[in-house]
């Protein structure tokens, strides 16, 4: 019942247009981290906002409409540059990722984990209680257990399974850190604004988001309409904070950007994807099927990029249970 209550204190709220709510909503939805002692309704709006705010809904992979004929002849080669995990560096007992399902930083870290091969168990966070994760005093999603040990922060983590994975190798290039850095920096603010542009999108990226995240069925109905409704508001907030005036014409202006950076290349690392070709893969993943990642691809020239990736990084290597 103090769900319900919730819905109605939230919706009675947004009705109000008050600068103060979606002031709490945007601060929610940029991932802040509250302390446990406020009350049901606000930490219910707060963890609901802050499971959605910088994530995106993730549709299911089937690939829509036609391959390009370039992409197509290019298949062999997409296959031979997907990594084959080097089992005598690392071969870890129990790969553990603990996230939300739509969130771009987990998604960063799932494409590296499938395209290297190494086999992982999910965890889905439940966003209003986090009990799944009550034994880490870290309280955000990823968070990465490898046979025990605990790692945070989804650059952090892929750079310690990198080294892992490759222990003579150098990190990262300069070209390679500029742009992993620009994923972290500019790209995921852009999602946001276009995910929640309108009514339609949000309904849109809810509908997944409830369907597939870790909501009891009270929780699933309050999610749907008033997180839809709240993230409408709060992604206009992002708007002004990231200094968008034009949510499409941001995110067409970040995908040419990413290609004028391949520079004809395949992949930013050349002739095989690297950790930047990775990460922007990665949080892009989740919009790929929705209305602005369709429009994405419509009017930029990343699609070919972006289905050379899809059949390099291939099947998910996580372990059904």
């Amino acid at each position: 019942m103090r769900k319900v209550n919730g819905l109605a204190t939230l919706s009675r709220a947004l009705s109000c247009g008050g600068g103060g709510v979606e002031k709490r909503l945007a601060q929610a939805a940029l991932m802040s981290t509250r302390s446990s002692s406020l009350s049901n309704t606000h930490i219910f709006s707060q963890k609901l906002a802050e499971r959605l705010g910088l994530l995106r809904p993730s549709l299911a992979r089937s690939v829509s409409g036609t391959m390009s004929s370039a992409a197509a002849s290019s298949l062999a080669q997409d296959a031979r540059a997907k990594e084959k995990l080097p089992s005598e560096n690392f071969l870890p007992k129990e790969v553990v990722l603990y996230q939300y399902e739509a969130c771009p930083f987990c998604n960063k870290i799932k494409a590296f984990l499938d395209y290297n091969n190494i086999p992982y168990k999910i965890v889905e966070v439940n966003p209003i209680s986090k009990k799944e994760i009550k034994w880490s005093d870290y309280k955000k999603v990823p968070i990465l257990k490898v046979d025990g040990e605990q790692m945070v922060d989804s650059s952090d983590i892929i750079n310690k399974l990198f080294l892992r994975i490759n222990p003579d190798s150098s990190i990262r290039n300069e070209e390679e850190k500029k742009w992993c850095e620009w994923v972290d920096n500019h790209l995921v603010h852009v999602l946001s604004p276009n995910i929640y542009r309108s009514t339609s999108e949000a309904l849109e990226s809810f509908d997944y988001i409830t369907t597939h995240g870790n909501f009891s069925f009270t929780e699933r109905l309050v999610a749907k309409y008033a997180g839809a409704a709240a993230m409408y508001f709060v992604s206009k907030k992002l708007k002004k904070k990231h200094n968008i005036t034009d949510e499409r014409a941001a995110l067409y202006e970040a995908a040419e950007t990413w290609v004028d950076a391949l520079e004809g290349r395949h992949y930013l690392g050349g002739s095989k994807p690297n950790l930047a070709d990775l990460a922007v893969f990665g949080v892009l993943r989740p919009i790929r099927y929705l209305m602005s990642g369709k429009d994405m691809v419509e009017h930029t020239r990343i699609g070919e990029w972006y289905s050379r990736m899809e059949n390099t990084v291939g099947e998910s290597a996580r372990i059904k249970e």
